[in-house]
């Protein structure tokens, strides 16, 4: 009888050691698995202003001309690798909706949206994008946290029995969250809904407010192993967002500013800004010598910081807005961004794809690729 009890107590401690090493293998194995799949984000586009940035205006019409199948197919032929598409969760979840409170006319759009470009070879990175006002109620109403978990448990679930190799869920777009401990907090949870709905899919996480480098580099990444991080990159900003009028007001006076910057066409470029202050940031971009080593040191910092933590690192955002910049400088900075992030081996996803920022130009209902920014990008001639 003793014996037997031995028995049985020596075999109970072998099953608990045996599914503690087997977890302990599996916690060792997903750093890897995450690294594997980054491997799918090497060269990517950004949509914009298709399922999301486009309020109140998401019918079938809009949407269906706004990307169509050609466009798709000509981001494959371009030689992305992936598209980062961001969705709105307000129509996602307008009435009427189903059960999992999904506007159903709103979600076969983007089913199909999304099964084009994986059946084009390319992965794709969900991403919540929403508008500054969910993001304001992220920031200050524990409810609505509590609906953006739901929001995730609901959509990996929805998503969980396409490909996992290919197809990636990013938390938030530039989650505007000036508190890192409370972002931390929201991302903490959304990750765990996500891991618990789809359990084989990689999850993208980023860091607090604009998910800037420096975002980045205060993060701790999170228990969960199959996370890729991600920031986005768009330093200078009055270089990159020159003529922008949809944030910092200086900006919208800027015009032709050149990279790299040189005392004879900043003299006078510095008249442009009114504002002493303003004159200031932007005397200081050319005082700076902004240009290749610059750039490589920063997107070093990234490089870094994920060797550090042992994970996967992302720039899934990069760009200039092509209105008011001089093109031959526009495609400078690309090129050395871009140069830079492959230099480190980070996976890359330009913004965006035909609009303001594009790599390719909207004509009558037609994208047309920019050569020069193609180039820029490293993408093969076709």
């Amino acid at each position: 009888m003793r014996a037997s009890i031995r028995l049985q107590a020596l075999l109970l401690v072998f099953v608990l050691l045996a599914s503690a090493f087997l977890r302990a293998q599996d916690r060792s194995a997903q750093p890897q698995l995450a690294r594997i799949r980054a491997q799918h984000l090497r060269h990517g586009i950004n949509t914009s202003g298709w399922f999301a940035q486009n309020p109140g205006h998401y019918s079938a019409q809009y949407t269906n001309a706004e990307t169509t199948p050609a466009d798709i197919a000509l981001m494959a032929q371009l030689g992305f690798d992936n598209v980062r598409l961001g969705i709105d969760p307000d129509p996602l979840q307008q009435y009427p909706h189903d059960a999992n409170g999904f506007n159903a006319d709103f979600l076969s759009r983007l089913d199909r949206a999304v099964d084009e470009m994986l059946s084009r070879g390319m992965a794709v990175q969900i991403t919540i994008f929403p508008q500054d006002d969910y993001k304001q109620r992220l920031r200050n109403d524990p409810y609505a946290v509590d609906r953006f978990i739901m929001l995730w448990r609901n959509l990996a679930a929805h998503y969980a029995t396409r490909n996992p190799d290919k197809l990636f869920f990013e938390i938030l777009n530039e989650p505007e969250v000036n508190d890192p401990y409370r972002w931390a907090g929201i991302q903490a949870r959304a990750a765990a809904a996500i891991r618990e709905a789809a359990p084989r899919n990689t999850i993208i996480a980023t860091g607090a407010n604009y998910s800037d480098l420096p975002d980045l580099l205060a993060m701790h990444p999170l228990p969960d192993s199959n996370i890729i991080y991600t920031f986005h990159f768009y330093d200078p900003h009055v270089f990159t967002h020159q003529g922008a009028t949809w944030s910092v007001p200086a900006w919208s006076y800027e015009r032709g500013i050149p990279y790299p910057p040189t005392a004879e066409s900043m003299q006078r470029l510095l008249q442009l800004v009114p504002d002493l202050a303003d004159r200031y940031d932007l005397e200081n971009y050319w005082l700076d010598h902004w240009d290749a080593p610059h750039i490589r040191a920063l997107i070093d910092e990234a490089a870094e910081w994920g060797k550090l933590n042992r994970v996967p690192v992302l720039c899934n955002e990069f760009g200039v807005f092509r209105q008011y910049s001089d093109p031959a400088s526009r495609n400078r900075w690309i090129r050395d961004v871009r140069t830079a992030l492959e230099a480190d081996s980070i996976g890359w996803d330009m913004w965006d794809f035909h609009g303001s920022f594009g790599v390719a130009i909207k004509k009558s209902g037609k994208s047309i690729p920019d050569p020069a920014t193609a180039n820029a990008l490293g993408l093969p001639e076709r």
